[in-house]
């Protein structure tokens, strides 16, 4: 699998990354251990997880495999912090907890550091200093050696870079993670253009729109999908509306034309997007992942990027068009 840089630094991942969500949970330790044997033989680097997937489980799983069935010094390992089962406060990025989390994190997966470590979103009520701290302070200790944030809107990402940049001793922000994909363009609002300019790498999660863009969904709702279950219909919902729908049949025309299938079409054309460095592919089985991890040989045709862009672009009116013309 080819490398990228990830944002302007000199850490070099693979370009598809492989997400660890469903670790622990709906996927059990026999098809995770699968998942990243075949990932890391087929070049992969970049592995996701974070503190929360499955209350730690992920975490856990991840690290029962270092060295014993990968080495450890193969892999980009990421993992995020932040947030908290709390109802009361979703997200915790002050500095007694993000420093504890990391902690626990490297417990779990047994390893002294992490590769990337990614504030999980943003805490409006810790100060943003106090967090990027944090994370100055974990790459001094040597426990993390990159840093990127997650879930973070164009000002803040641009706030909490900026500040990164301004003293000496500081540690450049590597990586944002959004949702990007053909269903989900928010991000080339604002969050994207911030992220180039600033030298910030983009790891899309989501990059098959929660699973609808694989087009499983075109016909009816399969009884082993997330959209059927009862737990996770509600964060397919949002994508199985009329506009989502054309998109899907776009990229169905378009793979036909290929003799590709959708799930290599959409997932091509969200990882050669300008900005993008990796996007975060997660699977429940195996398989799931070998079809994806099959995209590596594609490229979109000029005109197939352009048909796909205009039917799926999003409608940005004030402030991003000229507001007299409005």
């Amino acid at each position: 699998m080819k490398q990228r840089h990830l944002g302007r630094t000199g850490l070099r991942v693979s370009r598809i990354g492989l997400g660890t969500l469903t670790w622990g949970r709906d996927t059990g330790e026999n098809d995770a251990a699968e998942q990243l044997k075949a990932f890391w033989e087929a070049g992969g680097t970049l592995v996701d997880t974070a503190d929360v997937y499955a209350d730690g489980g992920a975490e856990y799983l991840l690290g029962r495999f270092l060295d014993g069935l990968v080495p450890r010094g193969d892999l980009v390992l990421a993992t995020k912090a932040g947030s908290v089962p709390d109802p009361e406060r979703r997200f915790d990025c002050s500095r007694r907890h993000l420093l504890a989390a990391l902690d626990a994190s490297l417990e779990r997966l047994g390893t002294d550091h992490v590769d990337l470590w990614q504030l999980h979103a943003f805490d409006p009520q810790t100060p943003l200093e106090e967090s990027l701290e944090a994370v100055d302070a974990a790459v001094r200790s040597g426990r993390a050696r990159y840093a990127g944030v997650s879930n973070y809107s164009g000002w803040q990402l641009a706030k909490a870079a900026t500040w990164q940049l301004g003293a000496a001793g500081r540690t450049r922000l590597a990586s944002t993670q959004m949702e990007y994909s053909l269903v989900q363009r928010g991000v080339e609002r604002e969050v994207l253009p911030a992220a180039r300019d600033l030298g910030v790498g983009l790891l899309p999660s989501s990059p098959l729109g929660r699973g609808v863009l694989t087009g499983k969904y075109r016909h009816t709702t399969p009884a082993d999908s997330r959209g059927a279950s009862a737990r996770l219909s509600g964060f397919v919902a949002p994508y199985l509306d009329e506009t989502a729908r054309r998109v899907v049949d776009a990229v169905a025309i378009a793979a036909e034309g290929l003799a590709a299938t959708p799930l290599q079409v959409a997932l091509a054309w969200v990882r050669d997007q300008p900005g993008v460095a990796a996007p975060v592919v997660g699977a429940r089985t195996a398989a799931q992942l070998a079809a994806a991890l099959s995209v590596e040989t594609l490229s979109l045709p000029d005109e197939i990027c352009q048909a796909l862009d205009d039917v799926s672009a999003p409608v940005h009116r004030y402030p991003d068009q000229d507001w007299s013309t409005l």
